[in-house]
């Protein structure tokens, strides 16, 4: 009896296993493109929601020790004109891993739309000033594409949370935003003083960015 009683509690411990194993391996297969999903497929990074929530996360975590960084390529459409669109996809793609390279595992980086990235890590206040000028070498290097080199020029504003008392995500974008556009095409990451962030918004964007013109209603 013993030795044909084993054999059929193994079966039918095997029978129970087979579909929880189908349901782990379903749920990991889930999982994973839920997390696909999040991110912009072209440059890997998070795309503007995902990266929302992480960067409030590690902000919450570091309160007094965080770094945001806020990204465009200048002279985007003229790249894409004079080498064309793939060769824009691949300084973008250039941007969006410099960027994840920078913020490190513990950080997060994202695309929020066309040409413009974000970045947010955990950075000690007497390191900020090397990490960005490594950010700033970073950005700098042209980008390799079909046995040459792409001219590549990123425009950076740069926000802390210890440099401006305050730890609210769309309030340091607004200043990262307004810094960034003050050194514009300059090559040089400019770091947000308070005053970038009082700079008028609309929507969350700095007012005069485009699409952010306010609407006029014609009376009749």
């Amino acid at each position: 009896m013993t030795t044909t009683a084993l054999p059929r509690t193994a079966l039918h411990i095997t029978a129970m296993a087979l579909p929880l194993a189908g349901w782990t391996l379903h749920t990991t297969v889930l999982r994973r493109r839920l997390v696909q999903a999040q991110r912009d497929p072209l440059t890997g990074t998070w795309r503007r929601e995902a990266f929302t929530d992480r960067a409030q996360r590690l902000l919450a975590h570091h309160p007094d020790e965080t770094v945001l960084v806020l990204a465009d390529a200048d002279h985007f459409k003229r790249l894409n004109d004079d080498f064309g669109h793939a060769a824009g996809d691949t300084a973008l793609a250039s941007i969006g891993a410099r960027l994840t390279e920078w913020a490190g595992p513990h950080g997060v980086a994202g695309r929020l739309g066309g040409d413009e990235f974000a970045a947010l890590t955990h950075i000690e206040p007497r390191h900020h000033a090397l990490r960005l000028d490594h950010l700033a070498r970073l950005m700098a290097r042209p980008v390799p594409y079909e046995g040459g080199l792409l001219p590549l020029s990123v425009s950076v504003g740069a926000a802390t949370t210890d440099d401006l008392a305050i730890s609210d995500l769309p309030t340091l974008m607004r200043a990262a935003d307004a810094a960034m556009y003050e050194g514009k095409h300059t090559g040089t990451i400019v770091q947000a003083h308070r005053g970038h962030a009082q700079t008028p918004s609309i929507n969350g964007r700095r007012q005069g960015r485009p699409g952010t013109a306010a609407r006029t209603t014609t009376r009749r």
